[in-house]
């Protein structure tokens, strides 16, 4: 699965994704959260343990990740929608993987590998996207609308 050229330039571009998730008791959450893609556009992340969107992935396995350039003039912004099967990755191999794929992106000196590991308090996680759209042109009784077209090649 990849997104069209369009929707690829704004994941490759933009480095924070906003992250729904929703808990057992059907309370939403969104949290902003900075981000690495691997060449399937599987969305990568980490965050503490016992974090809201932690403990609502955990629950139930499912996100909604919205990504925004909100720095656009209104009216000229593309956004990119995708719906999501989330895990928390436990895979010692997968941890060095994707730790190196956030760090690569933007090296940081905060979680070093030895900081995400299972006995520490911040965890990787993994979205794997299940559809993708972005926002595009329409119009209804004569009024602009704002509609969602899928975007994957």
């Amino acid at each position: 699965m990849k997104p069209n050229p369009e929707a690829q330039a704004i994941l490759d571009r933009i480095s924070y994704i906003t992250l729904a998730t929703v808990s057992i008791d059907g309370q939403p959450w969104n949290s902003p959260v900075y981000c690495a893609y691997d060449e399937h556009y599987n969305v990568y992340w980490g965050s503490h343990i016992d974090s809201q969107h932690s403990q609502n992935i955990r629950a139930n396995g499912k996100a909604f990740i919205v990504v925004y350039d909100s720095t656009v003039a209104p009216g000229l912004g593309s956004g990119v929608y995708i719906q999501a099967t989330c895990i928390e990755v436990t895979d010692p191999k997968e941890v060095a993987a994707v730790h190196k794929l956030i760090q690569d992106r933007r090296p940081s000196p905060y979680w070093k590998l030895s900081e995400v590991q299972a006995d520490r308090p911040v965890h990787l996680f993994k979205a794997v996207p299940q559809k993708i759209w972005m926002n595009g042109d329409g119009e209804q009784d004569g009024q602009y609308i704002d509609i969602r077209k899928e975007a994957m090649l």
